[in-house]
């Protein structure tokens, strides 16, 4: 790669759950740690952190005393979602990489960022649900595998046989 070219930008979405640490543990190992100092890729991480008032749900009696404590709960997750992105970074000896916190879908956050940096490549876990939980939960990865405009990678953490 020439001097003064931009590198390529890759995108990871993270959250609290086990598959999204996996998957960018996997991104890491592959993509980044082999290469190191020298990276193939601009590494941005992103945390969607939820809105508080869609977390708690349906407005009801008692929805605006709730708020507050919902907001600092999901504010306390999205910090400890990127401290643990940072440790597992620093541990593969990978600097640099940008840390993103937005508030918002996580859907819509996801493929917004990939606009905003022209990523070439968006990673995001699999959370393995089957079709009625995936159809009234939405699948991130299924969404940004149709909505994002680059490639989309999901990594599926392997099912332990017994």
């Amino acid at each position: 790669m020439a001097t003064g070219e931009e590198k390529p930008v890759m995108v990871v979405g993270v959250d609290e759950s086990e598959q999204s640490t996996y998957a960018l543990e996997w991104t890491l190992d592959r993509f980044f740690a082999p290469y190191a100092p020298n990276f193939p890729f601009k590494l941005i991480i992103v945390h969607a952190k939820p809105n508080a008032v869609s977390a708690v749900g349906l407005a009801g009696p008692g929805t605006a005393e709730v708020v507050p404590y919902v907001d600092a709960d999901l504010k306390h997750t999205a910090v400890k979602v990127v401290e643990k992105a940072k440790a597992l970074c620093l541990s593969k000896s990978v600097h640099g990489a940008m840390m993103e916190v937005f508030e918002g879908d996580a859907r819509n956050i996801l493929c917004e960022v990939v606009d905003k940096h022209h990523a070439s490549l968006l990673v995001v876990g699999s959370h393995g649900y089957g079709a009625i939980k995936r159809a009234v939960l939405g699948s991130v990865s299924d969404y940004c595998a149709h909505h994002a405009h680059c490639s989309v990678m999901i990594v599926k953490k392997p099912k332990i046989k017994v």
